[in-house]
């Protein structure tokens, strides 16, 4: 609250909108990766996560009480996921695998309670969360104003799994939808999936959606005339802005912004690589740390430049 209440103040007036917590869902993949727990016990990763939606709220209020102009979100890591067969049990457990891995993150942060479905499973599993007085009040006056999500790929759900080959996707392993195109690192590449869980937000919350995380990370070949040749990469982004412009145009979801991952390579998160990139700057350096850091203007940083100078209009 502290760091919060320094920020709010000094930016205030300039900054206009706010982010809590960074893909707080991935608290689901082990503490160390969203919450700086050491541990994966259920227990204390519930307990963790809670911690973390009391001081989201927190901050929520604060920026409220220091400028009233400002609109503060929550974020997910958002893989909507398709049943893989109309079976029942691939239905229902697709259902639940997407309650619990973000919509029960989302339900908290934008509704101010923990929903029933979550309160029964932590009775199943014999966890009790440990409260103070006042939490609930706490919850319900700092709901979002706006569901901020990276999107890069959708998943498939299968109750069975027996047969079925499976695709590793950032920190996920799931399994390969057989219509989907994939990246050289195995992410399904879904722009219709992106519409999905664009008008799945909205339609649940009827609050913004800010889509901060959206790209390909693929390899980048340096031509002999210093050019990068990343329409692979354009084409990725071109396919996911017009499926966003669908969901605006033709389905009436409220999109309040677009930022792709990211504007300069770096090195990955999920494989440590450099030669992994996602950026329109290329930066000169390969996986075993050589290079001069040299910056070079890719293809996609001048289409780019384009699609934001005509505000989407031209991709």
């Amino acid at each position: 609250m502290r760091y919060c209440k320094t920020v709010f103040e000094r930016y205030k007036g300039r900054v206009r909108y706010w982010i809590t917590f960074n893909e707080i869902n991935s608290i689901v993949h082990g503490g160390w990766l969203e919450a700086g727990v050491i541990s994966c016990e259920k227990p204390i990763l519930e307990q963790a996560a809670y911690h973390q939606f009391l001081a989201g709220a927190m901050a929520v209020k604060l920026a409220r009480d220091i400028d009233p102009l400002a609109k503060v979100g929550c974020m997910i890591a958002y893989t909507p996921a398709y049943p893989y067969s109309c079976k029942p049990y691939d239905t229902l457990g697709c259902l639940e695998y997407m309650n619990e891995s973000f919509f029960f993150f989302s339900d908290v942060m934008a509704r101010g309670y923990y929903p029933g479905r979550k309160l029964k499973a932590l009775e199943r599993n014999g966890i009790t969360l440990r409260t103070e007085e006042g939490d609930r009040e706490i919850l319900r006056q700092g709901t979002v104003d706006y569901i901020a999500i990276s999107y890069y790929m959708s998943s498939v759900y299968s109750s069975s799994g027996e047969g079925m080959e499976t695709t590793r996707g950032n920190m996920l392993i799931g399994y390969k939808n057989p219509y989907l195109p994939a990246s050289q690192w195995g992410w399904q590449i879904d722009p219709t999936g992106l519409r999905v869980a664009l008008n799945q937000l909205y339609d649940r919350y009827q609050k913004p959606i800010f889509i901060v995380e959206n790209g390909l990370g693929s390899v980048d070949q340096v031509e002999a005339d210093g050019t990068i040749e990343d329409d692979y990469r354009i084409s990725y982004l071109k396919a996911h802005i017009e499926q966003m412009y669908e969901a605006i145009a033709t389905d009436g979801v409220e999109v309040m912004g677009y930022t792709p991952w990211g504007c300069i390579d770096l090195v990955s998160a999920s494989t440590g690589q450099m030669s992994k990139r996602y950026g329109f700057v290329y930066v000169d350096r390969d996986d075993d740390g050589h290079g001069d850091f040299a910056r070079k203007k890719k293809k996609s940083f001048h289409w780019y430049r384009q699609v934001i100078a005509s505000d989407g209009e031209q991709l």
